[in-house]
């Protein structure tokens, strides 16, 4: 809706007003000359008014009414949020109450139906009236100029159009007199009411009935009964000095009490309603609109993190502006329903499995991310944390640097220590072992690739600065967690028992940058200069310990990343909507190669075969104790305990750095991908330690039960013999120690 498109091509007209205005103009400019007494009225006239719109564009470009956004969980039910510039919601003339209709009509213009946009007799009375009074006691402005003024100030795209439509000027009272008679000519009076309605302001943020049907009385419009719309439509004159939500009402109710009677003295009710309805005290049901994400239920604080999410995303998106202001913006005024990906029933059992593990208050974050597979959906953000802006209470700061000098960012903050906004995220260990053995399986490379791993293992890479595992010649020497893990491994066990000195060779036979690229086809992006450097061309190809996962990533990535294997090599990027729709009830379009779809379309592709998506996963089923169903995973592995948690086929990943400063688990069903981390977000380098890594493992597993409890099982698709390979003769035999 335009209310300024009705008015296109009326500032550059140059003929004389209607001749309602030929007897009334000089006594118009008198009267502003009265209401204003300090503008300088000297030489003013028909002329100046017409040089003034000569010099504005012949077509204003004009903006819909700012409009409140509306945000809701994936049942478009659950409101989320608002956002909002001015708090407003277009609302047909047909679902607005008969009552607010008349009430503002016998408030503000009496003769409203009779003059033709300006009030010759209106005019006249307030001259007299005003000269009298020797102050402005009654304006001569009727509903149309009224209309007129404020569609120009929503419309205004720079502070002096702002100023031009809203100074007290005689000049603004002419353009609004001139444009008023153009508006009536084109428009009914029930359209110019409609529009009028949806633009007053009523005190409160309240831009228009529907938001001040809501906030005074928590209802619609169409329900506000004649006590109501009479107290509402006495705000419009001036919305803080009759505003009923103070503590002393007798203003508020003497000016409701007058519009009561204006509207009976109209014909609008008989006496002996004016009489009843007034005696009625004022009641109020004070709805406060949440606004942005810090606004959040308090019930639903948790949500506030994938409201921010959302929000980076939407700013992110070029079909909603040119830039992330633009963005803002146009979320804040553009009235969009906005059906968002999140779950509530899945966002309560996520979260209440990562307090259970980690109460909200712990210097340590545990967190948990969860996506579907083959869309991108984000259905759950949860860690224990509350989203406020509040850190008066916050604990003491963890990092020694900064102890006693800056609180911590716990219990309270509003960091994105999921993903989705700017920070760099965590160490995600060998979680990053799925990144090289996709790359070399889409190099070619067989499931029955055989190795054998020693305990460490001196490799073609050399150590970086200050890197962990330097040896002989400056070489990077890795070794395992645990010396059982020696031997020949395949892809399965070498997965499932997250044996380095595999995967080091493996990453050496496909290329670290191989596995590089992978990383960033899944879904992953550099945030750290170190990051950028090394995941770079030049680089890339000698970065050896990426595939124990050095690099910074997120829980959202990473569950991402996962779900890929899970869709069977299908990614889609991350997506927090479902659907986008604009006041006009059409979806929000975006361009892709040319063609234009709903921007809530889940953007995905084939980013590596099936057989390879399906072999990894028969790998990381080795993980969790459910078994792969073509190769032998070893006979024990690092997270067996998943399968009879989970209770259904499940693959996925541990993952531990060095020292233990972060734990992780990723797991997947067919149906549901999970990420979780337990880390120290204030300060890296505060280990976790070995004792806490099963909370990430547990909180996924169980998330999984719960949030799939009661839906059909799906099994995983087995890989084709062909991406197998054979199991090779002879392999090496693990070297005796000597006896001494």
């Amino acid at each position: 809706m335009k209310p300024l498109s009705r008015l296109k091509g009326a500032i550059s007209a140059t003929g004389r007003l209607a001749p309602i205005l030929r007897s009334g103009l000089i006594a118009g400019v008198v009267v502003a000359a009265v209401t204003y007494p300090l503008a300088a009225v000297g030489g003013l006239g028909l002329k100046a008014g017409a040089d003034f719109y000569d010099s504005l564009p012949s077509e204003l470009k004009s903006l819909p009414p700012a409009q409140t956004s509306y945000v809701y969980a994936s049942d478009g039910k659950t409101l989320l949020t608002n956002f909002y510039e001015e708090h407003r919601k277009y609302t047909p003339i047909a679902s607005i109450s008969e009552n607010i209709r008349k009430a503002i009509v016998a408030s503000e213009d009496g003769r409203f139906y009779e003059h033709n946009g300006v009030d010759a007799k209106g005019i006249a009375r307030a001259f007299v009236a005003n000269h009298t009074a020797g102050e402005v006691s009654q304006g001569a402005s009727t509903l149309t100029m009224q209309y007129v003024r404020m569609a120009l100030r929503d419309g205004a795209q720079t502070p002096s159009e702002v100023m031009a439509a809203t100074e007290q000027t005689p000049i603004r009272k002419i353009r609004e007199a001139r444009l008023a008679i153009k508006v009536e000519k084109e428009m009914s009076k029930t359209d110019i009411l409609e529009r009028y309605l949806n633009v007053a302001y009523f005190g409160h943020r309240a831009y228009g009935v529907f938001a001040a049907a809501q906030i005074f009385f928590s209802k619609l419009p169409q329900d506000l009964t004649l006590a109501e719309s009479a107290t509402l439509a006495g705000l419009v004159k001036a919305p803080t000095a009759y505003d009923p939500a103070g503590s002393d009402q007798t203003a508020a109710t003497q000016r409701r009490n007058y519009v009561i009677d204006r509207m009976a003295e109209l014909g609008y009710i008989t006496p002996a309603v004016a009489d009843t309805t007034k005696k009625e005290p004022i009641k109020l049901k004070i709805t406060e609109p949440p606004n942005d994400c810090i606004a959040v239920a308090k019930k639903n604080n948790s949500w506030g993190f994938f409201c921010d999410m959302f929000k980076n995303w939407w700013l992110s998106q070029p079909a909603f502006g040119a830039n992330p202001g633009e963005r803002e913006d146009n979320l804040r005024r553009g009235g969009y329903k906005i059906t968002t990906s999140l779950d509530p029933k899945v966002q309560d059992i996520a979260m209440d499995h990562v307090t259970k593990r980690q109460p909200i208050g712990s210097a340590y974050a545990l967190g948990e991310v969860v996506v579907q597979p083959g869309t991108g959906l984000v259905k759950a953000m949860a860690v224990n944390r509350t989203y406020s802006l509040d850190q008066a209470g916050n604990g003491a700061h963890t990092d020694p640097k900064r102890y006693g000098k800056i609180k911590g960012n716990y219990p309270n903050t509003v960091n994105p220590l999921l993903g989705g906004g700017n920070l760099p995220g965590y160490q995600a260990g060998s979680t990053f072992k799925i990144f090289t053995m996709v790359a070399a399986l889409d190099a070619g490379m067989k499931m029955n690739t055989w190795f054998y791993a020693p305990h460490r293992y001196k490799s073609q890479y050399f150590a970086g600065w200050g890197e962990r595992g330097s040896c002989g010649g400056g070489h990077w020497c890795p070794s395992n967690a645990s010396g059982s893990m020696t031997g020949n491994h395949a892809m399965w066990s070498g997965f499932g028992k997250s044996v380095n000195t595999y995967f080091v060779q493996l990453e050496q036979k496909v290329g670290a940058d191989k596995a590089v690229r992978m990383a960033e086809r899944l879904g992953l992006k550099w945030r750290t200069d170190i990051d950028k450097l090394q995941a770079s061309p030049g680089k890339s190809k000698t970065w050896g310990s990426f595939t124990l996962g050095v690099a910074d990533t997120t829980p959202l990535e990473m569950a991402n990343a996962y779900a890929t294997m899970a869709a069977d090599g299908k990614f889609c990027e991350v997506l927090p909507v479902t659907g986008i729709v604009k006041p006009d009830g059409t979806p929000a379009m975006m361009d892709v190669k040319g063609k234009q779809v709903p921007v809530a379309t889940p953007r995905c592709r084939q980013e590596v075969s099936k057989d390879v998506a399906r072999a990894a996963t028969d790998a990381m089923r080795c993980v969790t104790g459910y078994g792969a169903a073509k190769g032998a995973c070893g006979g024990w592995s690092t997270a067996p305990g998943v399968y009879g948690m989970v209770d259904r086929p499940v693959a996925g990943k541990t993952g531990t750095t060095d020292d233990t400063r972060a734990a992780w688990f990723v797991g997947f069903t067919k149906e549901l991908a999970a990420a979780s981390f337990m880390a120290d977000p204030d300060n890296p380098f505060h280990a976790t330690g070995d004792y806490n890594s099963w909370k990430p493992i547990e909180t996924v597993a169980y998330t999984l039960k719960d949030a799939l409890k009661g839906k059909d099982v799906q099994q995983f698709t087995p890989p084709s013999d062909n991406i197998l390979g054979k199991k090779p003769a002879n392999l090496p035999k693990m070297k005796k120690k000597k006896k001494n």
